[in-house]
């Protein structure tokens, strides 16, 4: 360390400024620190970030009409869908020249599927157009393309295609929360009764998992309790016991629910067995809410007794002790002294058994039936089998935006610095 004779500045011994010296040691510190943790923040950009911001993405986008059909779409601007009039004949010519290309790039049944998802009937229509009008080469092209199906000369047919002819689209929202924008008149407007599902579903995933959570916690407790109370050699053989559903697969144990719960199953027989109910009065038990609370509420169990397990074991037993020698009855020493102190470990179990159960889509998918589905399931549905990825992609939208709620609200009122995993 040596001082530099201008304005006395301290400097290091090969003359450089010890300030910049040292700004320079601090950045070379955040890069190697930066560069530790790069892996993992790949990781969660790749495996975490990037899907959500495409299932966002999804959610609204509506390209593919412009993408397959854009001189179609450039021709309807001017053509108003509430006229009761149909398109003229340069929109016609456009459809006919669309489809062509469409159908030489092999796009012309994909059009037809995203239309299909608006209403049923564009996806034949399409891929009979495919065919047919290769052979128009000449105009009048209207009366041509409505000569190869009927549904050409159709008000509704352009409608929809008008409607859904711009990037963006609400649709999908729409339809995850029972409603829909009419094609005739451009109002939006709730689904009927008998098509109103998706609200229906997201209340019973609430409910289901609200009561999947409250009953982990009703038999997680005593058994945390008992663990971080017995002989650390006793509790050490008994976690085992908790740990070992998770050394046995999932659909192993759902598959054993479904043997156990049947009307025809172990518990069933047992039950009659012993006299409880008659032959004729067996327990429908599976393929229905109660299954799915059951089999979920064992299979979540542990996620909450090792948050609770954890907090418990570092209460103080001297607490309770000094409570009930102070006069307190053991029960009132219980409630007022022990368990506020393990609000931590409760906040932490019921935020992990919640957010799981609320995602959960296999176990209600074997056992739940058709009253004990989650919504998980109508969007495991829509990505494999519908291949409606948009409309799923706004339904898990707005699951998650539903959780990061009630996250927030469980941040207000309980507050997530006071949730500890021990």
């Amino acid at each position: 360390m040596e001082q530099s004779p201008d304005k006395n500045i301290l400097v290091t011994a090969d003359g450089i400024p010890l300030k910049t010296s040292l700004a320079r040691a601090q950045r070379r510190s955040k890069f190697v620190a930066f560069m530790m943790v790069f892996p993992l923040l790949f990781f969660i950009m790749i495996g975490f970030i990037v899907p959500i911001v495409d299932m966002l993405f999804l959610s609204i986008d509506n390209s593919i009409v412009n993408r397959i059909l854009p001189n179609t779409v450039e021709s309807l601007k001017n053509w108003d869908p509430y006229a009761n009039e149909l398109p003229d004949e340069a929109v016609y010519a456009s459809m006919v020249d669309d489809i062509k290309k469409a159908k030489k790039a092999r796009e012309h049944t994909k059009i037809g599927t995203r239309l299909n998802y608006e209403s049923s009937g564009f996806a034949s229509l399409f891929r009979k157009a495919g065919r047919k009008v290769q052979k128009i080469d000449k105009p009048p092209y209207k009366e041509a393309l409505i000569k190869t199906d009927k549904r050409w000369a159709d008000i509704y047919t352009w409608q929809v295609i008008k409607q859904n002819s711009s990037d963006l689209t609400d649709g999908y929202y729409l339809a995850a929360f029972d409603f829909t924008r009419k094609f005739t008149n451009g109002k939006v407007e709730p689904l009927p009764e008998k098509d109103s599902i998706y609200i229906k579903l997201f209340f019973r995933t609430l409910l289901l998992s609200t009561l999947i959570t409250f009953l982990t916690f009703v038999i997680g407790f005593p058994v945390s309790y008992m663990l971080a109370n017995v002989p650390t050699r006793i509790s050490n053989i008994l976690i085992i016991f908790v740990l070992l559903p998770f050394w046995t697969s999932l659909l192993v144990r759902t598959t054993s629910w479904i043997a156990l719960l049947q009307q025809e199953g172990v518990i069933n027989d047992f039950l009659i067995l012993i006299g409880i109910i008659s032959e004729d009065g067996r327990l429908a038990m599976i393929h229905n809410a109660t299954g799915t609370v059951i089999a979920m509420t064992h299979i979540l169990l542990p996620f909450m007794i090792l948050p609770l397990f954890s907090v418990m074991k570092t209460i103080p037993k001297s607490y309770l002790r000094a409570a009930i020698s102070l006069g307190a009855h053991p029960w009132v020493a219980f409630w007022r002294i022990y368990f506020p102190n393990t609000g931590p470990g409760i906040g932490a179990g019921s935020i992990l058994v919640f957010i799981l159960a609320i995602g959960y889509y296999i176990t209600p998918a074997l056992v739940g039936g058709s009253s004990g589905t989650f919504i998980s399931n109508r969007i495991a549905y829509h990505i494999s089998n519908s291949l409606n990825w948009g409309l799923g992609s706004s339904i898990g939208v707005i699951l998650l935006v539903i959780v990061l709620f009630l996250f927030i609200l469980y941040d207000r009122i309980i507050g997530i610095k006071n949730m500890k995993l021990g």
